[in-house]
């Protein structure tokens, strides 16, 4: 449960299934994006999420694939979560990318671009009984699922 440690691949590939559209989209940033009224709590625990996440993803080799028993469903799910991450990205940069698009949801999934990857991680920490990535997730989700949420509710008043 507190993890092997050793190079994932599989968190890896998710990284930069994870990075790569952040880094297109910094250049194609909704009309009217402003992330200076942030929650600062909120921001610290996004910005330490980030950090614990991406680390665990790499240096545990508990998320490499393991085809032994019914715990690959859970990688299973993971990577489908990780599939509709992309399929959001997909979705923004074909739209006018206004920010009713950035803060949409996806088959039902809130806010869709912050929720999704974090549905992926917490699952890929299930998977692998890994601790750490299960409690960084959690301190992730706090902070960027909690700003997404925050900048949606600032776009109904």
């Amino acid at each position: 449960m507190l993890g092997h440690f050793g190079f994932s691949y599989i968190g890896a590939v998710y990284l930069v299934m994870l990075f790569v559209p952040n880094i297109i989209w910094s250049k194609h940033q909704p009309v009217g994006y402003n992330s200076d009224s942030e929650n600062r709590i909120l921001l610290v625990f996004e910005r330490i999420g980030e950090v614990a996440v991406s680390c665990a993803a790499v240096i545990f080799s508990d998320f490499n694939i393991r085809l032994d028993s019914f715990w690959s469903l859970w990688l299973l799910a993971s990577a489908i979560f990780m599939l509709l991450y992309e399929i959001y990205w997909i979705r923004y940069f074909r739209s006018q990318k206004k920010l009713e698009d950035f803060y949409s949801s996806l088959l039902g999934v809130p806010v869709a671009g912050a929720t999704l990857p974090v549905i992926a991680f917490l699952l890929l920490g299930i998977y692998g009984k890994n601790i750490w990535m299960i409690i960084s997730v959690f301190i992730l989700g706090i902070g960027h699922i909690g700003i997404h949420l925050q900048h949606k509710k600032q776009l109904i008043k």
